[in-house]
Formats: C-alpha cells, sequence, structure tokens
C-alpha cells in the first residue's frame, strides 16, 4: 500500500531509522547489558513529524474551504479559482469554487508582484497585490469585454461598460495598458474665475456613451427629452444652478440651507476642506470655491458627461460610487455634503455603513449635511431616524418637510440636517 506521506517526509523517517539501528549497534558493543529502547531525543523527531504531518494535512483539508481569497497566480495563462463569499448575499447563485478563465490583461494587474528590494515593513510582506472590486469576477464576461484590448494602444470606447461594472461592484475597476480615446479637436478649459459659470466646449468630451451629443443637447433636455435622467437641468448654468445653495435672508424651517447659513455655525476660517457626495455638476464646489474652500466632488456619468463638465468648470471631479470606502483618512475633512442622492433607494444596511464612513473622515467639530434626504414617512420614523441617530452625530439643524412634487398621497417627504462630529468622546 502506498504511503500517504511525501517523499521529503520519508527520507527523514527512513534517515531517523537508520540512526536507530547504528545506535543499537553501537550499544550492543559497548556494553553486555540489553539495549535501550529509543532514545528522548528520536522520540521527539518522531512525534515532531507526526505533528507536522498532521497539521499538514488539516490545513490543506479544511484552510482553502473556511476563507475567501483569489489564489496566487503563477502564470497569466492559467484558469484561477475565485473563492467568493455569499455572506449578506441572499441572491447569489454562483458557486463559489467555480473555475474561471479570466482574461490574461486581468490575471497580469491583479497577480501578485514581488518588490525590488524585498520585504517592505510598510506592506508587511514582500509581495504587493494590486487592487481591484471584490465582485469583478462575479461578471467574467464584462471583465473580459472591458479587460481584452491591445496592450500599448488605444483603449476600447466602452465607457458604459466599465460605468456598469463600477455599479456592481466591480470598484476599484483594474487598471489597463491602453490610451482612452480624446475629441481630435479639443482645445484648453476656460480660464478662471470664467470656467465656473460658463458652460465648456463640445470639444471638451467624447460624447458616442450619450443619448445627447453636445451641451445643447443636455441644457435643453429638461423640455424636450421624456423619461428619468440624473439631474435632468444641471448642466443649465443659468437656470436652478445659478440660485442654488446661494446667499439669501435665511428661512426659519426652510429645507434649503444657504451655504453661508451653514458656515456661520462654525468659527470663520475653519471650513477649509470637504467631500460633496453625487454633486451633480459640482455647483456647490463652486459656491465653496467662491468662498477660498476646497470641495471634492463625486459623481457618476449617468447619461451625461458630469465628470468631464466639473473638471472643465474648475474644481475636482472623483469617480467613484456611493458603495466605494471613501479615499480620505480619518478624522480629515471639515465638511461633508449630500444632496439627494442619500436616500431610501440605498439598501439599509449599505447606507448604515456610508454614514459611519462619513463620520469616520470628518475630523472633531467637522459638518455632515445632508441635504434633501427623501423617503415615505413610515420609513422616516420607523428606520432612517432610528439609523441616523445611532451613528453619534450631534444635531445642529433638523427640517422635515413634506415631498409634493409626485403627488401628497405617496406621503414622501424631505429631511435636512446639519450634524456635527462630537469634539471629544466621539469614540
Amino acid at each position: 500500500m502506498p504511503t500517504p506521506y511525501s517523499k521529503p517526509h520519508q527520507a527523514a523517517i527512513l534517515l531517523a531509522s537508520r540512526q536507530s539501528d547504528l545506535q543499537q549497534k553501537q550499544t550492543k558493543m559497548d556494553s553486555p547489558r540489553k539495549p535501550k529502547p529509543l532514545s528522548t531525543n528520536l522520540f521527539f523527531l518522531v512525534l515532531l513529524l507526526s505533528t507536522n504531518l498532521l497539521t499538514l494535512f488539516l490545513s490543506s483539508t479544511f484552510y482553502s474551504s473556511s476563507f475567501c481569497y483569489l489564489h496566487p497566480i503563477s502564470s497569466i495563462s492559467t484558469l484561477t479559482q475565485i473563492s467568493s463569499s455569499s455572506v449578506a448575499d441572499s441572491d447569489a447563485t454562483e458557486n463559489p469554487d467555480t473555475q474561471l478563465d479570466l482574461p490574461s490583461e486581468f490575471l497580469a494587474f491583479t497577480s501578485g508582484q514581488a518588490l525590488p528590494y524585498g520585504f517592505n515593513t510598510n506592506f508587511d510582506s514582500d509581495t504587493f497585490y494590486p487592487p481591484v472590486g471584490q465582485a469583478c469576477t462575479r461578471f467574467p464576461d464584462e471583465l473580459s469585454r472591458f479587460m481584452s484590448y491591445k496592450v500599448n494602444g488605444s483603449c476600447p470606447d466602452d465607457e458604459l461598460l466599465a460605468q456598469k461594472l463600477l455599479l456592481k461592484g466591480c470598484e476599484p475597476l483594474p487598471r489597463r495598458r491602453c490610451r482612452p480615446a480624446t475629441q481630435p479637436d479639443y482645445v484648453d478649459p476656460y480660464p478662471l474665475p470664467t470656467s465656473l459659470w460658463t458652460t465648456p466646449p463640445n470639444s471638451s468630451v467624447v460624447w458616442t456613451a450619450y443619448t445627447c451629443k453636445d451641451y445643447t443637447c443636455l441644457i435643453n433636455r429638461m423640455k424636450t427629452q421624456k423619461g428619468f435622467d440624473d439631474c435632468k437641468d444641471c448642466f443649465d448654468l443659468q437656470g436652478r444652478e445659478k440660485n442654488r445653495w446661494a446667499s439669501r435672508e435665511v428661512i426659519e424651517g426652510s429645507l434649503d440651507f444657504t451655504i453661508d447659513e451653514v458656515l456661520a455655525t462654525k468659527k470663520p476660517g475653519t471650513i477649509r476642506i470637504g467631500l460633496d457626495i453625487g454633486g451633480g455638476v459640482a455647483t456647490f464646489a463652486i459656491r465653496m470655491k467662491e468662498r477660498n474652500i476646497t470641495i471634492i466632488t463625486t459623481s457618476m456619468n449617468l447619461n451625461g458627461p458630469f465628470n468631464n463638465f466639473i473638471a472643465s468648470r474648475g474644481v475636482v471631479p472623483l469617480y467613484i460610487s456611493i458603495s466605494q470606502r471613501l479615499p480620505f483618512f480619518d478624522n480629515t475633512l471639515d465638511i461633508v455634503h449630500s444632496m439627494h442622492v442619500l436616500s431610501n433607494w440605498i439598501p439599509t444596511t449599505l447606507l448604515h455603513f456610508l454614514m459611519f464612513d462619513i463620520y469616520r473622515v470628518l475630523r472633531p467639530g467637522g459638518l455632515f449635511w445632508l441635504d434633501h434626504f427623501f423617503c415615505v414617512e413610515d420609513q422616516f420614523l420607523d428606520v432612517y431616524k432610528p439609523l441616523i441617530e445611532t451613528i453619534g452625530f450631534i444635531k445642529l439643524k433638523w427640517v422635515v418637510g413634506k415631498k409634493h412634487d409626485r403627488g401628497a398621497e405617496l406621503r414622501e417627504m424631505y429631511l435636512t440636517a446639519l450634524l456635527e462630529k462630537p469634539l471629544k468622546n466621539s469614540w
């Protein structure tokens, strides 16, 4: 019957046996007494070999089935086994142990890369693993299309595909070794401060991913286009955007806070940097820039070139979805703002995680401006009010009002709140 041990282990056991025979022969020659039993050292050697073999067997049997990870890849042409967790994913139907034939460029990017100078204490490793979204391999067809291109050549015109992968949880997307398309007649943007309130030229955008093919169409789509589009009137800088959050007389009980009203709650000059989550065309950031405050705006390109438009105005866009952990260190931002985006369309658990992430990146004393959060009345009392109160913010302003634009019978409502992270005892 073949032995279950590997060749190195067999050799070690044979060597130990031969040493034992030699020792017994030497004992017989040196003494007329009967040979001693196995020596203490040999006993511990056999015990050590046995425990090592048992540990090897148990780890190879149970470890790989108990944890979820991308197995190290030795060749970019090999099949990679993906083990994906089904915790908190009641809709998942994929077999976590399915063998997937992943694109070679994806494997080239995600494979562990040896650090040039060996072990690094910052990494606590000698290998670097580039990050990609956990869900990327759940959608192998889309991933294969996204990662199929000519290396050192032009990228495919696939903005919609990339965004769909992002929204499905493939975030961050894997990097690619290709050049994205730009307009052949691109011109420099307008200089500051002209760019803040001027529609940029059409040549600043590659339009193939969008229904509209120029800014005139985007500006007029509130009047001409049926159906829903995200922030349908945002691109009209002479429309509602022109007066949004602008200075005016403060109306007690209004859902529309002004920027100056919010800034007045803190000492002058202490609000300097911040984030606007889902900020449309970045008018909030523009208002803040006019007050020497730097705001980064997160936005997706939902049937409109929002990120291009934001950059053309002269402020910074950040192309991430609400699912991604905010890319800022703890206790660093003075203010976080979000209008309309944080609402009841977000799964409750995800919303809870997101609000704690906002709390994390705010400095002590920092402000969270929750602007026009909408939901149904019963949801607000039973779910969202208790959820927000668990985070630990101090309420500076808290205004609730009816949302009638789709009919009073739906019993929809808004909450606008100004919340402060405690200066002390935040944990």
